[in-house]
């Protein structure tokens, strides 16, 4: 019979030993093969599905660069660790964790989530400090009062997990208000920058009709084309400075 495949316990375990196939090397060769299918196969579409890459003749050391199948079963396993797929949270039942607060915690402030993370938080400090009496008296019995502890900070830790969605939540909301006062500013400058080529447009022709009043003989053509050129160059000049 086959053995199991060993499990890393390590705290920082060595990376799957197909790492190094993911080199810039092999990523081409999969373009190059990618193009080559595109003429040959049916499978010519702009975007490549996993499910399309493994239907491709592949070699052996460029079939870890295509994405594997999603997990079908219900729980699969990290360092040793057994995970849900499901993205709901787990209760402390199904965890073998005693629970000390109720299912579903009422809605009034004094039995809110908040509420119940400060009671365990009492808890803590009186359990701490019969843990090191106990240890100070009798250390073989301490390894209750552990347990007792552990409990309470797995509680509490599923309390604050509880928070996640609306931590999730407020920090959208953050980001897009950061978004809208970045636009905001931006209309903004746009207006002071339109604002600011009106102006400069009035005072042109503003300067360039006090010009033609000047100059009665030009008849109703305006200023000389000069004089229309030199006021063109400075209003660019002071548009350009305006800008900067």
């Amino acid at each position: 019979m086959a053995s199991p495949p060993a499990v890393s316990k390590a705290p920082f375990p060595a990376p799957p030993p197909f790492w190094r196939e993911f080199t810039a090397e092999n990523i081409t060769r999969l373009e190059s093969i990618k193009k080559e299918s595109k003429g040959t196969s049916s499978l010519s579409q702009p975007s490549w599905k996993p499910s399309d890459l493994r239907a491709l003749d592949l070699p052996t050391e460029l079939r870890h660069l295509v994405p594997p199948h999603p997990p079908t079963e219900a729980t699969y396993r990290i360092f040793g660790q057994p995970q849900s797929v499901t993205t709901s949270l787990p209760s402390l039942s199904s965890q073998g964790v005693t629970q000390l607060f109720p299912d579903t915690p009422p809605s009034s402030p004094s039995k809110s989530p908040v509420a119940y993370l400060l009671l365990l938080a009492k808890s803590l400090l009186l359990n701490f400090n019969e843990f090191t009496s106990i240890l100070s008296s009798n250390p073989v019995e301490a390894a209750d009062k552990l347990d007792d502890i552990k409990t309470l900070f797995v509680n509490a830790h599923y309390l604050i997990n509880m928070y996640r969605p609306h931590q999730a939540r407020e920090t959208l909301i953050l980001m897009m208000e950061e978004q809208i006062r970045g636009a905001e500013k931006e209309i903004e400058e746009c207006d002071r920058v339109s604002k600011t080529i009106k102006d400069l447009l009035e005072e042109l022709e503003n300067e360039g009709n006090r010009n033609g009043a000047r100059e009665p003989n030009l008849g109703i053509e305006g200023a000389s084309p000069s004089v229309k050129k030199e006021n063109e160059d400075r209003a660019l000049w002071a548009a350009i400075h305006a800008l900067g």
